[in-house]
């Protein structure tokens, strides 16, 4: 059973008329991300393997699809509309930059005097002013100016893992200061910092698909061996790594522990050596823990909220300590053999200097080097401020492959 949304959930910042009577506003909203050229962008997107090296490893793309499967079913468990949670899914990613998580650190150290970059507030920006679609009009919100998809107030909501404008000393928010119009809208009625429930499963449903993707694309390239945790010493490492990535409120003997459960399960692996046998016993690792982190959370919620649908801001998602522990502990396992190993700080390194010299001849004579469509929203910038950030968003727009030639072509 499907929960109610109210008319409120379903308006958009610009009222359109629905072209079919035969889908919802959110299958609509699902519609606009799927044909977005922001999610095709993806494709050529670092997840965590570099993208285009390998054709096994997930991108961004891959990364974000499988979210949104995961989403959908645990959010129609729960009595969520499974349009409205796969749209949030598929959009939760759309802001990152090439090459990541290394590329959101350096374009925020580009971005320090104009407010930062954050993957969230860009997906935010995109999802509300850059991915071309809709324009308000001359009596709407943001006369003649470009409004983004114009998605539902519930969707945008759904797809806000932060939802709050920067603060002093945040490095993790979802808003600039740019958007904080469409953002008021959005939370209209909402009190505090709340995020919907639909946002909660979004966000866990990304935190169990990279954690057991990321492992099983590192195990298959060669970066994890699947004996590491049977050692006390394997475990430490990782645990290490843990702390210090997701922060020392994990503590090392529930992470040990963790560790432990995971790789006894009967479906861990007892060996990997890329046969179809190998192959078909890590796909149905990743099936077990998927299912495994999903059920949790599904259970425990119900037994805390019972089993009326539930939506908005109706319940919190319920997660066991004991799974946030495992999936913690499986990110880490990837950070320690694959974003840490041997060599990787070179490839973050040569990657940051592309990224910053990029910027900086962009900026010198962004008239000349900006894409048509990034030129545009440059000359209708209203201060200097407003034009970095419209610079910051080309770069950011790039798939790692374009980048790379954009700075072999202009750099180099």
């Amino acid at each position: 059973m499907i929960g109610k949304y109210s008319e409120l959930d379903t308006q958009r910042w610009v009222p359109e008329p629905n072209k079919s009577v035969e889908r919802t506003e959110f299958a609509r909203d699902r519609a606009r991300i799927m044909h977005s050229s922001a999610l095709r962008r993806l494709g050529v997107k670092t997840q965590v393997m570099e993208a285009g090296q390998e054709d096994f490893p997930r991108t961004r793309l891959t990364h974000s699809l499988e979210v949104a499967q995961v989403g959908r079913e645990l959010g129609a468990a729960l009595g969520c509309d499974p349009d409205l949670v796969d749209t949030a899914c598929l959009a939760h990613d759309l802001g990152h930059p090439p090459f990541g998580h290394n590329g959101e650190t350096a374009l925020n150290e580009l971005a320090k005097d104009i407010g930062g970059f954050e993957g969230n507030a860009q997906s935010f920006r995109l999802l509300t002013r850059l991915e071309p679609k809709a324009t308000s009009p001359m009596d709407g919100p943001r006369p003649g100016k470009t409004i983004g998809l114009n998605l539902t107030r519930a969707t945008l909501d759904a797809a806000s893992k932060y939802p709050w404008v920067k603060q002093e000393g945040q490095t993790k928010f979802g808003v600039y200061d740019d958007d904080a119009d469409v953002f008021a809208w959005v939370r209209t009625g909402v009190v505090g910092e709340q995020s919907c429930f639909e946002a909660q499963v979004m966000d866990w449903s990304d935190d169990v698909s990279y954690c057991v993707h990321d492992v099983e694309d590192a195990i298959y390239a060669g970066h994890v061996n699947i004996d590491i945790l049977k050692s006390a010493s394997g475990r430490s490492e990782v645990v290490d790594v843990a702390q210090s990535w997701y922060g020392e409120d994990f503590a090392q003997d529930q992470l040990d522990a963790a560790l432990m459960r995971i790789s006894t399960l009967p479906s861990w692996p007892a060996t990997f050596d890329g046969t179809l046998r190998t192959l078909g016993e890590l796909k149905n690792l990743t099936s077990t823990l998927i299912g495994r982190f999903c059920i949790a959370a599904q259970k425990q919620t119900q037994a805390q909220f019972g089993s009326k649908p539930l939506t908005r801001y109706d319940a919190q998602l319920v997660v066991p300590a004991e799974a946030r522990y495992e999936v913690t502990a499986l990110k880490a396992l990837a950070a320690r053999f694959v974003m840490s190993r041997d060599g990787a700080e070179k490839l973050y390194s040569r990657q940051r200097q592309q990224i910053h010299d990029l910027v900086g001849h962009l900026s010198q004579n962004p008239e000349h080097n900006l894409d048509r469509f990034h030129k545009d929203l440059w000359l209708d910038a209203n201060s200097d401020n407003e034009k970095s950030r419209v610079v910051i968003d080309q770069v950011a727009a790039l798939t790692d492959v374009s980048l790379v030639q954009w700075h072999q072509r202009s750099c180099t």
